[in-house]
């Protein structure tokens, strides 16, 4: 298993990988599939995506979007991270993050933000063992299939940027 920076022609595996998580109904708002051509809209060159592979195929991914459109912002990323039904509890999330936050890193960030459901307890592992904190929850967030959920925010500052950006203010 090794983490790699994805590129567009891994857009139909994510979508794949993606799709599943969408059916499973336990880490995103999202009910519509989407396309590879979905997917593919999210290589901007500015927010890194990754994936994980086994054997040469895609296993899991981790990608960084953009937080808020306002320039104070800028450094700030959301991120997701979903891994292959018969890939999960083998450590493909954990190689994605990892791999996320060097990649988030390199690319000037200082930090990734995300929401994930409290039931999801397996993210939420994952999470706070490659660093991130829980910092509040939102009640009531919003309806999957006509039930209000709620959400817990998650963060991971990214500290050689924090240092950087404080040297050059």
């Amino acid at each position: 298993m090794h983490a790699r920076s994805a590129t567009p022609d891994d857009a139909a595996a994510i979508a794949a990988i993606y799709n599943q998580g969408i059916e499973d109904r336990v880490a995103t708002f999202e009910t519509r599939a989407r396309t590879p051509q979905d997917v593919a809209a999210w290589f901007d060159g500015r927010h890194p995506i990754v994936v994980v592979e086994d054997g040469g195929t895609a296993i899991a991914f981790a990608s960084t979007s953009t937080y808020r459109p306002r320039e104070c912002y800028a450094g700030i990323a959301e991120f997701s991270v979903y891994v292959a039904r018969g890939a999960r509890g083998r450590g493909a999330g954990r190689a994605a993050m990892l791999a996320l936050i060097d990649a988030a890193e390199r690319a000037g960030l200082w930090k990734l933000v995300s929401r994930v459901f409290p039931e999801n307890t397996a993210s939420l592992a994952l999470l706070r063992s490659v660093g991130f904190r829980e910092v509040g929850r939102y009640e009531k967030h919003a309806r999957l299939d006509g039930v209000w959920k709620d959400v817990v925010i998650v963060e991971c500052l990214i500290p050689a940027n924090l240092a950087r950006d404080a040297r050059s203010a």
